[in-house]
């Protein structure tokens, strides 16, 4: 019986181990815009060809020193990714509350889409870059959705 057990626990750790499961993360943001008469560009980014952020990082040796003009921006750019369109928060007559709840159905079917994929909504973090009065008329409300989902591989 003792060795039924001993070999059930080593079979068990074997098992547990070769099934370690990862944690993968996927962005997607809104860029929602806030320029008066609707003459911004209001979109949903999801990029497509990930990139692996370590070729893009140098070390600082002694908080000065740096090979950071050695790494070409342009290498960082994705080129694959999707844009879905949506309205802008104002339209000639001003804030355009059917836009917003039209946005509010554009980013809804893009989570149920992507949680019926395996995706969780982790995270959500936002901000705002707003009109400063007169004369500005700029503007954007940029909101990241952090997803996760558990990766076998």
């Amino acid at each position: 019986m003792k060795r039924l057990l001993i070999i059930a626990a080593i079979a068990f750790g074997f098992f547990s181990t070769s099934n370690a499961q990862k944690v993968e993360y996927k962005v997607i943001t809104s860029v929602e815009s806030i320029v008066p008469m609707g003459i911004g560009r209001s979109r949903i980014i999801e990029e497509k060809d990930p990139i692996e952020a370590a070729n893009f990082t140098t070390e600082r040796t002694d908080g000065k020193k740096s090979k950071q003009k050695a790494v070409k921006r342009s290498d960082a750019k994705v080129n694959l990714f999707s844009e879905t369109k949506l309205l802008n928060f104002y339209s000639i007559a001003g804030i355009n509350f059917q836009n917003i709840a039209s946005n509010d159905a554009l980013l809804s079917s893009k989570i149920n889409k992507l949680t019926n994929d395996g995706w969780e909504l982790a995270f959500v973090a936002s901000g705002v870059e707003s009109d400063s009065g007169k004369g500005d008329g700029k503007g954007i409300f940029i909101t990241r959705y952090i997803f996760k989902r558990l990766n076998n591989n």
